[in-house]
């Protein structure tokens, strides 16, 4: 188990460097090598303790020997040129086994510091091992520090997702295990891991025989193009008693050289990105594709022995898109029986290394073909939030996915009846023949599609009740020199259906996505973003002189159905549901016309449409009002010519020394709130403030912005960091005046740095505040303080009738309140 002193030497190790070696890569690689370089010294210490020899420091090597270089007399610039020179000279150390020659090779100094080489050589020298296992452990955490591939469209796996598709997978002692782009080697290893502890009695001692050992180490392989990969990996493997690990730099994609390897097992986060003009492959892939994320899952495929198994991460354009080759892999992998389960990822999984979406693909030649239907599982909750922080929560899933996964994978009929498993919320099952009739998308919301139309209306698709797109526009042919109204995304305010019709351009100056045309009652549907619920309503009289993007779908009514019922229609739960079906998952995701068109949605009588829409319509009307209210009430202090004038240094006192920011990788959660230049950033253990104080930004764009205040009132036990100022007033009431008064001047005059804008110490001293009696202070203060109470009366009933919008619209899904 790795060591809190162990993770603090590494911490140290990585604080030294990164003024030197800003590149976390390379720091590990510099720790990495230093570490081994020391534990080769340490191997030899303990031979000559024994009565033995040195067996890798010997000869003209002796003198580059750890302990000789850090004796005592040497000098810090002894030292570091001795290392230097060491590490260039290991490369061709007879006496170093192969594989360590490898690792070396090509490796040195990146910079010439002897002061900083000297302080890092002193604390690699602190570091004690008892066994290579200790030395693992540490080195798999300088892994996990390492930061992204992102370039390469590779991103560090994160270690719980691993060991959970190794668990489900579940590697057996005799069976061969690859990695076709083993990075460091953290499937293998925790493959390894997994194997040994399934091979334990009941006193927790190791059931493998030599013969397994032994055996167990020559059925691992992992390949990577990238040859620090390969080194890093090769390291990784050695320390967890690989002794020749079978890591090859290897071009997976383009080379034949290991084509007809197979394996028992696969496991592989393999990378999303494709270089610049494709990958030229050879002609023997089943799939002919030129995208990386395309051509991996069918090298793992076809690389896989008959009874094989596979765990494949996958970019979301493996589930979804349409493009040929993604569409005949799917197909490939269903109608070939090889694919039997798809785990969807969270979106922020990565992060902080990426936002892409991504899918676990669960391959099982055997147990695939006996199934009629593909089992989908949504881990919402891996146990970690999906900040960039990726902090620890309550409540992970991925128990629960491993046991259902399991179950599942018990069951050999064609079809599951295991009501456990069919009715669990995490779970969607799918014939392999409806997967079929849709492009073989493997996107498990898909197929949840009946169970949310429960409606006790008929349920019918946007195609038998509304015209899409009926109708085109030329705007030039139009409209020529004259301005005609151009509705464009923008134009439409996302969640409230407003249309702004104040855009105007010529007709011979519109842009090539102006064509829809538009006539009163019309729905306007963003395609784009579908999510972010970009519908207007078209209630302007004169719609001639308008036109909208191709971004829109603009839906018309038909005679059976009213217009504004089907546009309240569209923000319901359930289409919502059958969008997230239809769209894709990246930076835009997008439906197209047919998508639209396929969406249902309940058909009540015309009697009823009417109440439905009078009812939504009165309460959208209370929300519009009390909306006004809220979006346009700005506390505002009237100034009076005889108050005195006084500088804010005068009438508080500064307590900007006692702010202490933490880092977010050293941030311990709990239930204090961390203030930042806005407001909270965070929440922490532990207090610096506990008092009546008031927040003023000290940098960011919103000082010059003004779109949130800059001045803020926060009281109890409180953190602040060094981006707010923090103000402690005699009087509560004078406290909140200067608040006030803050927020509604122009201060600009006081904010220095037009990239970086900076409100100094200096400068804030420096501002002036009208003030009046302390009397006055307090009953301005509590007029504004009485209107602010009626504007958070007024946010309360925009959500009380956005819920009441909301449940009539789940009545008429038939949705019990």
């Amino acid at each position: 188990m790795l060591t809190f002193d162990v993770k603090r030497k590494i911490n140290t190790l990585r604080d030294i460097l990164v003024g030197k070696v800003p590149d976390p890569k390379a720091q590990v690689e510099q720790i990495t090598i230093a570490l081994i370089y020391k534990f080769m010294d340490d191997m030899d210490i303990e031979g000559l303790e024994f009565g033995g020899t040195r067996q890798f420091f010997t000869g003209e090597y002796e003198k580059y020997a750890w302990t000789e270089i850090m004796k005592p007399e040497n000098s810090g610039q002894q030292r570091a040129f001795l290392y230097a020179e060491g590490i260039e000279k290991m490369a061709t150390n007879p006496n170093l086994p192969q594989l360590f020659r490898d690792i070396f090779r090509g490796a040195y100094i990146p910079y010439r510091d002897p002061d900083a080489l000297n302080m890092f050589l002193k604390e690699v020298s602190d570091f004690s091992y008892d066994n290579s296992e200790d030395l693992g452990n540490a080195f798999e955490y300088l892994l996990s520090i390492m930061g992204s591939q992102g370039d390469a469209g590779q991103f560090r796996t994160p270690r719980h997702i691993i060991d959970m598709m190794v668990e489900i997978i579940d590697p057996k002692k005799n069976e061969t295990i690859l990695d076709p782009a083993c990075g460091t080697a953290g499937f293998l290893i925790s493959a390894y891991r997994h194997i040994l502890a399934q091979n334990k009695d009941e006193d927790g001692k190791s059931t493998l025989t030599a013969d397994d050992r032994k055996r167990l180490t020559k059925n691992f392989a992992g390949y990577d193009i990238s040859p620090d990969m390969v080194r890093l990996s090769r390291v990784n493997m050695y320390l967890h008693h690989f002794t020749k690990p079978k890591i090859s730099e290897y071009d997976t994609l383009t080379s034949e050289e290991k084509w007809d390897d197979c394996y028992d097992v696969i496991l592989a986060n393999p990378p999303f990105m494709t270089p610049k003009g494709g990958i030229m492959p050879h002609s023997r892939y089943r799939v002919k594709a030129k995208r990386s994320e395309v051509l991996f899952v069918d090298y793992i495929a076809e690389h896989l022995n008959p009874t094989g198994r596979a765990a494949i991460i996958v970019p979301e354009g493996i589930v979804f898109q349409s493009a040929n080759a993604y569409k005949e892999l799917r197909k490939y992998l269903v109608d070939d029986g090889l694919l039997y389960a798809v785990i969807s990822l969270p979106v922020g999984i990565f992060n902080p290394y990426s936002g892409v979406k991504t899918s676990i693909l669960l391959i099982d030649k055997s147990f695939a073909r006996l199934k009629d239907e593909i089992l989908f599982v949504k881990l919402n909750n891996d146990g970690f939030d999906l900040g960039a922080q990726r902090r620890e929560i309550e409540g992970s899933e991925i128990p629960e996915i491993i046991r259902i996964i399991q179950k599942y994978h018990a069951d050999l009929e064609p079809q599951t009846a295991d009501n456990d498993i069919l009715h669990h919320p995490l779970v969607t099952i799918a014939s392999k023949e409806r997967v079929a009739e849709q492009d073989y998308i493997l996107v498990g919301e898909r197929y949840k599609v009946d169970k949310s139309l429960d409606s006790t209306y008929p349920v019918v698709p946007l195609s038998d009740i509304c015209e899409i797109n009926a109708e085109n526009k030329n705007p030039t042919l139009a409209f020529g020199d004259d301005e005609f109204i151009y509705i464009d995304i923008s134009s439409v305010e996302n969640g409230t259906g407003k249309v702004d019709f104040s855009n105007k351009i010529k007709g011979t100056d519109a842009p090539s996505r102006a064509k829809r045309a538009v006539k009163k009652g019309d729905i306007l549907f963003s395609t784009v973003r579908p999510n972010l619920k970009a519908y207007g309503y078209v209630e302007r009289e004169d719609c001639d002189c308008c036109v909208a993007s191709t971004g829109f779908a603009v839906i018309s009514a038909k005679s059976m159905v009213l217009s504004k019922y089907v546009y309240y229609m569209l923000y319901s739960e359930p289409v919502q549901t059958q969008l997230s079906s239809m769209m894709g998952k990246g930076a835009y995701p997008s439906v197209n016309q047919k998508d639209v068109s396929q969406i249902q949605i309940p058909l009540p009588s015309l009697s009823i449409q009417e109440d439905f829409v009078a009812e939504l319509d009165s309460y959208q009307k209370i929300i519009d009002g009390a909306r006004q209210i809220v979006e346009n009430y700005k506390p505002s202090i009237p100034i009076s010519s005889s108050w005195e004038v006084i500088p804010l240094l005068n009438l508080c006192e500064n307590l900007d020394s006692k702010r202490i920011p933490i880092t977010s990788s050293d941030r311990e959660t709990g239930d204090v709130p961390y203030y930042g230049a806005s407001g909270i950033v965070d929440y922490v253990k532990d207090y610096i403030f506990d008092e009546p104080l008031l927040l003023i930004s000290e940098d960011g764009a919103n000082l010059l912005a003004r779109s949130t205040p800059i001045a803020f009132s926060i009281s109890g036990k409180t953190w602040v960091n060094n981006h707010a100022h923090v103000l402690k007033f005699n009087n509560i009431y004078t406290q909140r005046f200067v608040e006030f008064y803050i927020n509604q001047v122009d201060i600009s005059q006081y904010i220095t740095g037009a990239a970086q804008p900076k409100l100094s110490q200096a400068n804030l001293n420096k501002i002036c505040i009208p003030c009046p009696n302390i009397e006055v202070q307090e009953e301005i203060v509590r007029a504004i303080e009485s209107v602010i109470h009626i504007v958070e009366q007024n946010k309360r009933l925009i959500a009380i009738f956005e819920q009441k919008m909301a449940d009539k619209i789940s009545e008429i899904w038939g949705e019990k309140q």
